[in-house]
């Protein structure tokens, strides 16, 4: 029990107990009037591609272990019929759409990252944002902000979280922490009215953070689907609605000690991440995957794809090709039982292909086929610690020796996808298309990216929801 001064000195009625400046107070009034102010021009426009780039990896991980999985288990007892369910032909609560959708977003490496906090905003952000917009009839340019919002809080408590070092030192599993608040905040604002509703929510959400590191153990990919995104996603718009049936929350649970920060020993002062909100969006410092792998084979390839098309290179004249990675990335892309983060079977399959698309790279046959392993042979993994130090991050440096002495090289510095070097829309168009017309057609996929695209005028979501969920997958894997 808590000692008696403590009770005491704390309000036990669900009212905001902080002042107007505590931290939960300040985040909670942020919160709700950000729906209310305009967003500059260029966030619209990163966040609509986020959007879609998010949706794209529903859609396509839908079909995926993760994504059927979790369908399966929210399917098994169907709620009040809300909100859709991907690729379902069904719908139901909020709260399973949200986990569904979820897991379906991170069923593979598809999705978006924020490097510096050591999260993935989207798969847990869009999902519950998706499904509170269709549980309150919200506007499309609603939902968009609260995507938007979204973000920001994620990226910073993974930040205030410590980012890596709560992994590492820890134990902890900072995409989870983060997604968390990023969705519960995000689901928050498309819902409650009042600064003691929304921090009770927030109450709510911090509540059920949780997230071990015990999921890097996970070789199905399912589990870490959950922990990085289903539970977050989940977790944040059953806070909502627990506060929306009447349930009161504590109104401080940032603030003082306890609180939520002291719980986790996080000890420095938090608050002044959070200071630039408004100022600084989170969403425009997000990565994306141009290609549909693991994050530490992004440079190598856009490396690969720079010497196919600048060199006269003819793979059957091909002695050695050597792959730098940073010493950390080598380490999880060397020779994984997963075709999509093998750094040697992808190498391969690009030389052998002239590119990597989401099939190629995780039709596990491939990894058998003569041509590509014949290739494979000569693929050397070189874990580099100088371009551990390299600034940008995740840099790549691919060689190619020829059997007549020849050599090419490239180093990718800035890989395409990152805010250093971005995706344009007509890009990230064209990879939702990829992604999504082997599973919902062309005339489907490209009314969904239509869709997301006039999503500002949009007067509701519920014709993006009909899109993605009403009509079953045309097929399953």
């Amino acid at each position: 029990m808590p000692p008696a001064d403590f009770l005491w000195d704390h309000d036990m009625t669900g009212e905001t107990s902080g002042s107007d400046t505590s931290l939960t107070a300040r985040l909670s009034a942020y919160a709700l009037k950000a729906l209310k102010q305009p967003l500059p021009d260029e966030v619209i426009e990163r966040a609509q591609i986020h959007l879609l780039d998010t949706l794209a990896a529903m859609v396509s991980g839908a079909q995926l272990p993760a994504g059927i999985a979790a369908r399966q288990f929210v399917q098994s007892h169907i709620g009040q019929p809300v909100a859709a369910v991907v690729g379902a032909g069904f719908k139901t609560n909020p709260i399973d759409a949200a986990l569904a959708n979820a897991m379906a977003a991170h069923a593979d490496e598809t999705d978006d990252a924020h490097p510096a906090s050591i999260t993935h905003p989207g798969c847990a952000v869009v999902p519950a944002a998706l499904a509170m917009a269709q549980q309150s009839s919200a506007k499309g340019q609603d939902f968009l902000k609260a995507v938007v919002l979204g973000y920001d809080f994620c990226a910073r408590f993974g930040m205030a979280m410590g980012g890596g070092s709560f992994i590492t030192e820890r134990g902890f599993d900072t995409h989870a922490f983060g997604g968390s608040f990023g969705a519960t905040f995000a689901a928050g604002a498309l819902a409650v009215k009042t600064p003691s509703q929304m921090a009770s929510v927030v109450s709510y959400g911090a509540q059920q953070t949780s997230g071990l590191a015990t999921l890097f153990r996970d070789r199905e990919h399912i589990e870490k689907a959950f922990v990085f995104a289903g539970m977050p996603s989940r977790n944040g718009v059953a806070a909502v609605l627990m506060v929306q049936s009447g349930l009161p929350g504590v109104g401080d649970v940032l603030d003082g000690i306890p609180s939520f920060f002291s719980a986790f020993g996080i000890k420095a002062d938090v608050a002044e991440l959070f200071d630039d909100l408004g100022e600084s969006f989170a969403i425009t410092h997000t990565n994306i995957k141009r290609w549909t792998v693991g994050s530490p084979m992004q440079a190598a390839l856009d490396s690969l794809e720079h010497l196919l098309r600048e060199h006269p290179i003819h793979r059957e004249e091909i002695a050695r090709v050597d792959v730098h990675l940073p010493t950390e990335g080598a380490q999880i892309v060397d020779g994984r039982k997963m075709p999509s983060v093998n750094a040697q079977h992808l190498t391969a399959l690009m030389l052998i292909d002239g590119t990597v698309g989401f099939h190629s790279s995780h039709d596990e046959s491939r990894m058998f086929e003569p041509a590509i392993l014949k290739m494979r042979d000569k693929v050397r993994l070189i874990s580099s610690e100088e371009l551990m130090r390299a600034q940008p991050a995740r840099q790549a440096i691919v060689e190619i020796h020829m059997q007549d002495g020849r050599s090419f090289s490239h180093r990718t510095y800035a890989v395409r996808g990152t805010s250093k070097n971005p995706m344009s829309r007509a890009e990230v168009s064209a990879k939702a298309y990829e992604l999504m017309q082997p599973v919902f057609g062309s005339e489907r996929s490209q009314s969904i990216i239509e869709a997301v695209n006039s999503i500002t005028q949009a007067e509701s979501v519920n014709t993006l929801g009909h899109l993605l969920g009403d009509a079953p997958l045309l097929k399953v894997k």
